[in-house]
């Protein structure tokens, strides 16, 4: 019986959960292409071939979109739609045993760091020369870059030290020449990511320099917009703050998940600081970078959260007035330490909870877009749905922030390009807007880009 080539076969890469994620599967395509296989990212369309599934294991609900993607595969599989099956990712690093005995049509699975062990797999050599080149899925004009790997925070509640491992820089000097790649290749902005960018270069160089970095990304031609994810309130590094207020191409945007307020609850969560610090350093940070958009994240639900400790989180949420805010229900993760406590708080009251808080953003949202209006921002457009250009500002990350909406029958806009948007109405999470110099038509023949869709 003749086997199958699967040198030959494309390969479809599948990407669930978060946006480093997205850059471990934008590496794992690049080192696809360079041993010369044909790669597509999340193709609906792929018969026969070898699908790779990039999985995430944070909490229950991602841990479960990861089970049935496999699942679906598997079936696909078994059906003969697909010819192999790998399975990699933080899943896979945080339940192998399980997930081989479960599902045995996959045929192999990896964990976060077997990436040249899956290559290996289907006959592919890891090439080192290639550490920061990688095959961008996001729109042309915006890619993430991450700084860092791992996490060496003690957090009760989560997971990531497990699937990750302890924090490990990426150095200076690769990432500088990573922002030039990028640049080079069209990228106007770039989005800084890690498990816990703050805690950045205290491994390498014995001290936080995310301040240094910074500065450095920020001198480099052709950088529109650094933007800043996941800046882990403890031990925050505030020199930071000077260089983003310094700087005109550093967005004054800060992801800064505090997950509680209330100190008993920051305690038992292991997050090293209580709630009146976590209150004095949201006042430093607007102090020091006026107009700074801040989006954090919050747990409802963690054991022990009482109704006196939701409600100072509601009165807090009410005060502080984040531009963004998400919240989490609490997640009972195995092999953390939060879960030796009881899980007391029942699911019906902490899916009440998190609406509650969601409805006094929404109207601290409200609030916030109509004193917007008449304001003329930048704006970069993402891309046309509709009749509608939708693009962000400088306040606003894509896929979890507001959009600005332009009316796309009568003006005339560029998918990746910057615009003078004069805000003229909005929605509880949106803004509405206008060309603030209305350009004409594009001679005739030229391409548009609201004809591209």
């Amino acid at each position: 019986m003749k086997t199958k080539d699967f040198r030959q076969q494309k390969i479809n890469v599948i990407t669930l959960g978060c946006s480093k994620n997205i850059v471990d599967s934008e590496v794992l395509m690049g080192q696809l292409r360079a041993g010369g296989r044909d790669v597509v990212h999340e193709s609906e369309e792929q018969e026969g071939g070898i699908v790779i599934i990039n999985t995430c294991g944070f909490i229950e609900n991602a841990k479960q979109e990861s089970i049935d993607t496999i699942l679906r595969f598997a079936k696909a599989k078994a059906s003969g739609k697909i010819d192999r099956l790998i399975v990699t990712g933080c899943l896979s690093e945080r339940y192998k045993p399980e997930l081989r005995k479960e599902i045995p049509e996959v045929d192999s699975f990896f964990g976060t760091h077997d990436l040249p062990k899956l290559l290996k797999s289907i006959g592919i050599d890891y090439r080192h020369e290639l550490i920061g080149e990688r095959v961008l899925t996001t729109p042309s004009h915006f890619a993430y870059l991450k700084i860092s790997e791992g996490c060496d925070r003690p957090c009760s509640f989560c997971a990531i030290p497990i699937m990750r491992g302890v924090h490990k820089s990426k150095p200076i000097e690769e990432i500088l020449a990573e922002t030039k790649a990028l640049v080079k290749s069209g990228i106007k902005e770039i989005i800084l990511i890690a498990q816990d960018s703050t805690y950045y270069g205290l491994d390498l160089y014995g001290k936080r320099v995310l301040a240094d970095l910074l500065r450095q990304m920020s001198d480099i031609e052709g950088v529109e917009w650094i933007r800043l994810h996941y800046a882990f309130p403890s031990g925050f590094p505030e020199d930071i703050l000077e260089v983003m207020r310094e700087r005109d191409n550093i967005c004054k945007y800060l992801d800064i998940p505090l997950q509680h307020i209330n100190s008993d609850i920051l305690k038992s969560m292991k997050r090293g600081m209580d709630g009146t610090k976590t209150r004095e350093l949201i006042k430093r940070i607007r102090e020091t970078v006026p107009g700074i958009s801040l989006r954090t994240t919050l747990i409802v639900g963690y054991p022990g959260e009482t109704e006196a400790a939701f409600q100072e989180m509601k009165s807090f949420v009410d005060k502080a007035r984040f531009d963004r805010l998400g919240v989490f229900t609490y997640s009972h993760e195995e092999n953390t330490s939060a879960h030796k406590l009881i899980d007391d708080v029942p699911e019906a009251l902490k899916q009440e909870r998190a609406a509650a808080i969601m409805l006094i953003q929404q109207e601290i949202s409200t609030e916030l877009n109509e004193e917007k209006i008449g304001q003329t921002l930048k704006v970069l457009i993402d891309r046309k749905e509709g009749d509608y250009f939708v693009g962000r500002t400088e306040y606003d990350s894509p896929e979890v922030d507001n959009e600005v909406l332009i009316d796309a029958t009568n003006q005339f806009l560029r998918i990746g390009d910057f615009a003078n948007i004069k805000i003229t109405g909005t929605e509880s999470f949106d803004l509405i807007g206008e060309c603030a110099i209305l350009p004409q038509p594009p001679p005739k023949g030229d391409k548009l880009a609201q004809h591209e869709n």
